[in-house]
Parts: C-alpha cells; structure tokens; sequence
C-alpha cells in the first residue's frame, strides 16, 4: 500500500495512527515540494487535492474516516476501529464526527487565518472557532467522564481523530482548568505509542504552524 500524505498534516496523523497500532506495512509518499512526483500522483488519484489519499493495488480510498473503516475491513489487525455492536459503532462514529467537525474544523479556521494578507483577515470568523473550540471542550469534558478513551475503554477510530485534533486544538486554544477530563485525555493521547511516534516524526516541520508552535508537546 502508498500513503500519500505529509507528517504534519491532522488528517494525515490520523490514518497513521491506524496504521502503526496494528503495524500495517505501506509506502510513505511524502507530499511536498522535494517530491513533485508524488504531487502530480497525487493530484491524478484525487482531483481534490486533499491528504491524505490510500492506494491498496486497485483501490485507491479518500478521506481519513474511510480509510481507516476501510483498513479495518481489508488489513484487520488486533485493534479494531469500529465495534461489531451496531450501537456501539454509531456512538464512535459520532465522536470521529465530533472531532473533525467540532475540533479539528475550527482549529483549522484559526490557523488558516494567519496565512491571509492582513487586509483580508477574518476576526469575526476567528472569534467564533474560538467560540466553538471552548463549547466542544466542554460537551466533552462530560462525555468523557469515567472514560479511558473516547467511547469507552477501547481505542477506536474516533481516538485517531481525537489525537491530532486536540493536539493541534490546545495550541491554538488551551484546553481549560475548568475542563479536566479533556486535559487527561489529551495525556493519555500523548503517550500512546502509535501517536508518540506520528508526533515526533512532525517535529521537524513544527515552523510550518502558522501561529507559531509553542514550545512544549
């Protein structure tokens, strides 16, 4: 399998952490412009553009949520992404929903902001991300309550996109005292093995964070 994808990218770290839990073999390739190959493949597969994109033989998967059911159907391993309860599997859907909609999209909107010409900024739009960041963390903060793991004490699909949507998150808008079941959670994302290394293979390109990344993490 190739992996199109760039180390940095949330979406990216996601799938990766999919598929360094259950130790899948694949291909990095790198999207960047030391790699122009990679590009113009890229662009071919998914006129979208977008990372990170999945080539399994024929296959070729979109969209980080669908890689990630699509890895659990194809090349199971010992961690399963979904559980076979039909309940069960709609309550992790719903929190991958959550992450990447309610975390990850608006702490997207705050970053992105710092890359327009001054001129062209959006304040108010900026302001309600914020808005939205700080709601999330405390709808959270109560689901998450008694809880080792998003939807109980399985790592699952919406663990991957609770990593790096609350990694990225907390430096744009820090997780609240006020909220510490997320604070913990967060901890606990850290140390996982399989998203310890998808961060430090993204150290190197940390001066990319428009906002500037702090220095912690």
């Amino acid at each position: 399998m190739q992996l199109y994808a760039h180390p940095f990218s949330s979406y990216c770290q996601k799938v990766l952490i999919a598929l360094y839990e259950n130790a899948i073999p694949f291909e990095f390739c790198m999207l960047s412009p030391e790699h122009p190959d990679h590009a113009a493949e890229h662009a071919r597969l998914w006129p979208m553009k977008r990372m990170p994109v999945l080539v399994d033989g024929s296959r070729t998967v979109f969209e980080s949520s669908i890689i990630i059911e699509y890895l659990d159907q194809h090349r199971r391993g010992v961690v399963r992404w979904l559980p076979d309860a039909p309940d069960d599997a709609l309550e992790v859907r719903l929190l991958d929903r959550f992450f990447d909609q309610y975390v990850m999209t608006p702490m997207q909107r705050i970053v992105l902001d710092h890359l327009r010409p001054a001129g062209q900024r959006d304040p108010h739009g900026v302001n309600e991300a914020h808005k939205l960041l700080e709601n999330a963390y405390a709808w959270l903060d109560t689901r998450l309550a008694g809880r080792d793991w998003a939807a109980g004490t399985a790592f699952t699909l919406a663990d991957c996109a609770a990593a790096p949507s609350l990694f990225y998150a907390d430096w744009v808008h820090a997780i609240p005292a006020a909220c510490p079941h997320v604070r913990a959670y967060r901890t606990r994302l850290m140390v996982r093995p399989s998203f310890a290394r998808a961060v430090d293979e993204a150290r190197p390109y940390r001066s990319f964070f428009p906002p500037g990344a702090p220095d912690r993490d």
